[in-house]
């Protein structure tokens, strides 16, 4: 009990963290009040700097989850892009409230406030995330994926009081909680197939089952509606429509949250649930297929959903959608060289894509946030900066060489390549193209397109999402050289797998002869 809570301390410090904001953001003094993000990012940054001491000590043994040394990568990429998350909210919630307040136009109340509530449901969904790496058994696995998912519908409600913002929530929610059932469901005929709950006694189970000709129709089906309930996280084809309405009705910083964190949670979680079954001789082949048709209807329906927009968010969604397509090659090609492009790639994309709605949560156009394509034209004179980062930022998602996201895309088309998946790599490599119009077009927009006479000129109103793009765009410039210790993090995280699927099964057959 004492190693399992050690290696808890990142959690417990982020849902610290958590209870801080909540209370910080109802106290009478607006000085807390306005620094309530500030808070957040300090328990962060604990948080990143216990995650080596937690994990580097040699006298704390962590064998009991799927994947013992995931939590170690996974921790520091949330609590990394937690923080940028984190500085592109500033300035988003209460902001008029508070100026009102300061003027001594509006008096105090509690119930108004909710800042401190947004910002300690962010820590909350980011904890989450960091528990599903020390899921050791469905139960974990699902209360860990509800932490994730449940604050971040009332996040997409509070980030914007508008119309479109309630009923993207609404939809959200209603979706997220069908999505749910429906993993709930496969949780329940993997238990009727295996007769327990626990994941390294799942993971015999099945062993036992293929060396008996093959997993169980039951196991299957249950594994099957499992990952399609995981879809929903990930924004996968068929489960995807929802994505775009979502992003566009939530505040840009909020979007920027949505396209990653739950992203990360659902990846997760699917390659725990197929660590259960193993790639040592192939997953079953309706798994794999089914796999392998999501990942190209999620590239395909992705991109070309993207080059149909004008909403600058709504287009960055869909494209959000596409890279989920892109992460699955990896997913099907199994370790070592899938997953660890997997990992890679959530981590470069975490970074890039943070940066893209950055820039949009930074800019203002006639009072109003910025979300259509005519508000980006001629951004590079009213903003240098924030036109180059928008720039970096889609070159990287794109994969445009050098920049980091070329590289985390090569690792995944060649672990795709390596693993024989030829077709998919080029359904993979026909949807990148197609990416390249709306991509290069958001580029033109910013930096060679004339402004729009019609109202006020695009501008620059809140600093921290800005400086949160020109980070994002920096380390997509200059992440190529830390690219070689990011893959070495990642191959320790996902090496376990393929000797701890083996030997729980070699145990029980020994038990089995010896009784």
């Amino acid at each position: 009990m004492a190693d399992r809570l050690w290696f808890l301390i990142p959690e417990f410090i982020l849902l610290a963290g958590a209870m801080v904001c909540a209370l910080g953001g109802i106290t009478k003094f607006a000085a807390v009040r306005r620094r309530i993000g500030f808070i957040a990012s300090v328990f962060l940054v604990i948080a990143c700097i216990a995650v080596p001491i937690v994990y580097g000590q040699q006298d704390r043994t962590h064998e009991e989850t799927m994947l013992p040394e995931l939590g170690y990568y996974v921790k520091i990429m949330v609590t990394f892009v937690g923080l940028l998350l984190v500085a592109t909210a500033g300035g988003l919630i209460d902001r008029g409230y508070e100026r009102a307040i300061g003027a001594g136009k509006d008096r105090f109340d509690a119930l108004r406030a909710s800042s401190g509530e947004f910002h300690a449901l962010l820590l909350l969904s980011l904890t989450g995330v960091m528990l599903i790496c020390e899921a050791r058994d469905l139960i974990w696995l699902f209360l860990a994926l509800e932490l994730v998912s449940l604050p971040t519908y009332v996040m997409v409600a509070i980030s914007r009081w508008s119309r479109t913002a309630q009923e993207a929530a609404m939809k959200y929610f209603f979706l997220g909680a069908l999505s749910a059932a429906l993993m709930l469901y496969g949780f329940a005929l993997l238990y009727a197939s295996t007769g327990t709950l626990v994941l390294q006694e799942i993971t015999a189970a099945f062993t036992e089952q293929q060396e008996n000709g093959g997993l169980v129709v039951l196991a299957q089906v249950g594994m099957l509606l499992a990952i399609f309930g995981l879809l929903y996280k990930i924004a996968a084809a068929p489960m995807h429509l929802y994505a775009p309405d979502v992003y566009q009705g939530a505040a840009s910083a909020v979007t920027a949250f949505l396209a990653f964190v739950p992203k990360t949670a659902g990846m997760i979680a699917i390659i725990i649930l197929l660590s259960t079954i193993g790639w040592e001789d192939g997953l079953p082949p309706a798994i794999e297929m089914a796999l392998w048709v999501v990942a190209v209807l999620t590239m395909i329906l992705g991109n070309i959903g993207a080059l149909l927009q004008r909403s600058a968010k709504r287009m960055l969604g869909y494209s959000s959608i596409a890279h989920s397509g892109y992460m699955l090659i990896g997913v099907i090609a199994g370790p070592e060289l899938g997953l660890q492009a997997v990992f890679v790639y959530l981590f470069i994309y975490g970074i890039t894509n943070t940066a893209a709605f950055a820039t949009l949560a930074s800019l203002s156009r006639n009072g109003k946030r910025v979300d259509s394509l005519e508000d980006l034209a001629g951004l590079y004179r009213a903003s240098p900066l924030a036109a180059a980062s928008m720039a970096v930022s889609c070159g990287s998602l794109l994969g445009i060489p050098p920049l980091f996201g070329f590289w985390g895309k090569l690792l995944l088309f060649a672990a795709g390549i390596a693993a024989g998946q030829i077709s998919l790599i080029i359904v993979a490599a026909v949807s990148s193209a197609i990416s390249a119009w709306y991509y290069l077009r958001l580029i033109g927009l910013a930096l060679l397109s004339s402004p729009q006479n019609h109202g006020e000129a695009t501008k620059v109103t809140l600093r921290w999402p800005l400086a949160v793009a020109v980070v994002g765009a920096c380390i997509a410039i200059a992440g190529p050289m830390v690219l070689e210790s990011m893959m070495t993090d990642a191959k320790e995280a996902i090496t376990v797998p393929e000797t701890e699927l083996v030997m729980p099964s070699l145990s029980l057959e020994v038990d089995g002869e010896t009784t």
